[in-house]
């Protein structure tokens, strides 16, 4: 009996103890200053990762550029190019989340591992449920943005321009798709800007660290708000590179999306303290 009795008690500190390292900390952690010139290097980062497992993170990258292509082919065909402005900006909002493997292989290789494309696929510590919670935090971003992006747009012509030729000749050429486009770039600009306050950081420091989801996206508040030019040098960086992999037939977004997703790794690591 007594044996059973020190049995149990062991059992129950043991799982306290387990309880209590699985406990988010209690205070947010200090943020770093950073240069200007830092999102650079976390580029380099991010290609020096890729160059170290090249097959892994461009078949991971080539997956999300296929379905992106994908995406484009299908509102093409239907007459319905315009909506392709819209999910690509919704393609930027959804990014951080669609990066848990590429964080967890720059981790690994970090830590002296070499990761494999299934390494990447499964990534056991994103599936928690404040990984989740901001998951559907961005995915709520992104149907906001679709919404307003048909206000903005049903405000401005009464006519549904199907082929994209259309809707070029009405955006280039016409005051009212001239204002839609001013319109839209504000409004799209002010939800893509909250977003990235809130995921920039938040994403990898939730694989990273015990932290609730509510911590993670105050971090990532913090960190944008402490190094505001940096932080929107390197979304203008985002930006920029994923026009480029699109314009190259989408293939480009291949290796652009795992080198952008290995570098935001590095970001993390440079703005919040260990």
């Amino acid at each position: 009996m007594a044996f059973i009795v020190r049995k149990k008690q062991k059992c129950r500190e043991d799982n306290l103890d387990e309880t209590s390292l699985q406990a988010a900390p209690a205070r947010l952690p200090p943020i770093n200053t950073i240069p200007l010139s830092a999102p650079i290097d976390w580029l380099v980062a991010g290609w020096r990762d890729f160059c170290a497992v090249p097959g892994p993170a461009f078949l991971y990258g080539l997956v999300l550029a296929a379905i992106s292509a994908g995406i484009f082919w299908a509102l093409y065909t239907t007459g319905s190019a315009s909506w392709f402005y819209v999910l690509l900006g919704g393609f930027l909002l959804v990014g951080p989340v669609l990066g848990m493997g590429l964080y967890a292989a720059s981790r690994a290789l970090a830590a002296g591992q070499r990761p494999g494309l299934l390494d990447m696929i499964w990534v056991k510590d994103a599936a928690r449920r404040d990984s989740l919670l901001l998951g559907l935090l961005l995915v709520f971003l992104y149907l906001l943005w679709t919404r307003i992006a048909q206000v903005v747009y049903a405000l401005s012509t009464w006519r549904i321009h199907k082929s994209r030729s259309e809707f070029l000749q009405f955006v280039l050429f016409e005051p009212n798709g001239q204002m839609m486009v001013l319109m839209g770039l504000v409004t799209g600009g002010f939800v893509a800007f909250c977003n990235y306050s809130l995921a920039s950081v938040a994403a990898p420091m939730l694989l990273d660290r015990r932290y609730d989801v509510f911590m993670a996206m105050a971090t990532s508040v913090r960190a944008v708000n402490r190094n505001f030019y940096p932080m929107l040098l390197w979304a203008f960086l985002i930006v920029c590179l994923t026009l480029i992999g699109i314009c190259f037939a989408f293939v480009g977004l291949a290796v652009v999306f795992p080198v952008v997703g290995m570098a935001s790794w590095h970001a993390y690591r440079a703005l919040v303290q260990s």
